[in-house]
């Protein structure tokens, strides 16, 4: 090999080098640009939905407020509540289109806004999005039983709702479109970083998981190209014989409400 092949060579690696550094350091530094895709909504506009509903600021501590918004069902007594830990983007406008799922069949919905999102304030990394979901919750309690509480997760909320059923308890957990833990998912995407390492939220369904006692339904879909199919069946490895896999063939990311299948076991999850 002559000299100027070496330099060459030498040279494309020292330019792969530095194009592997700077990506790793860029995805370390913006993991919550990558991670998070919130909207936020001016204080002072009043929301309006199709469904009856009370607007509510929780006060975390002088700087942080939590705002959610209680989604009734139309007859005055609630069969229970369903806390709904919504995705990664936007706000509850985007998602209160999903509260009609629940309160059509007699249940209470509170949706919350993570910290930035909408108009909750206030700081986030995990362990705030952690703490918030148990201010929810305790809330929720002062109203309504474990027996009669339901916690729902969908995509990147799927890690807050599992883990607040693991510390909390709950009737039972469902989680739309999870993922294993947000290492694992990063290694999906990027295999040539080390994941575990790089990850500033972790989430780790999977340990979440692995002791829960009361009931678990998982929905997800095979076309899934946010969060792979082969993410979520490896929780399978930690549910319980009588908990619930539910793969819906053809389904992707935002679309599993739309399937027969998905309405017909959510039926069977709500019902007392």
């Amino acid at each position: 090999m002559n000299s100027n092949r070496k330099k060459i060579i030498f040279r494309w690696v020292k330019v792969s080098i530095l194009l592997y550094a700077v990506i790793g350091i860029s995805l370390f530094y913006l993991q919550d640009y990558f991670l998070f895709h919130p909207v936020v909504i001016e204080r002072n506009i009043p929301y309006q939905f199709d469904v009856p509903f009370k607007e509510v600021d929780l006060p975390i501590n002088e700087t942080d407020t939590l705002n959610f918004v209680q989604f009734f069902p139309k007859d005055t007594v609630s069969r229970g509540v369903v806390l709904y830990f919504h995705g990664n983007k936007k706000n509850i406008n985007h998602y209160s289109k999903f509260a009609a799922f629940f309160t059509k069949r007699g249940y209470e919905v509170w949706m919350e806004d993570y910290p930035g999102f909408g108009k909750s304030i206030g700081n986030r990394n995990e362990k705030i999005l952690y703490q918030q979901a148990e201010q929810l919750y305790k809330l929720a309690a002062t109203k309504f039983t474990k027996d009669s509480t339901s916690i729902y997760g969908k995509s990147l909320g799927t890690g807050i709702a599992a883990y607040l059923a693991a510390v909390k308890g709950c009737r039972q957990l469902i989680l739309e479109t999870p993922y294993y833990n947000i290492p694992a998912l990063l290694n999906s995407y990027l295999p040539i970083y080390p994941g575990n390492r790089m990850a500033k939220y972790k989430f780790p369904v999977n340990e979440y998981l692995e002791n829960l006692k009361m009931p678990i339904a998982i929905f997800h879909g095979t076309n899934d190209g946010v969060i792979p199919y082969k993410s979520a069946v490896r929780l399978k490895h930690f549910l319980k014989p009588t908990d619930r896999f539910v793969t819906i063939n053809g389904g992707s990311h935002n679309d599993l409400t739309g399937f027969p299948l998905y309405q017909k076991v959510l039926d069977s999850l709500l019902q007392f």
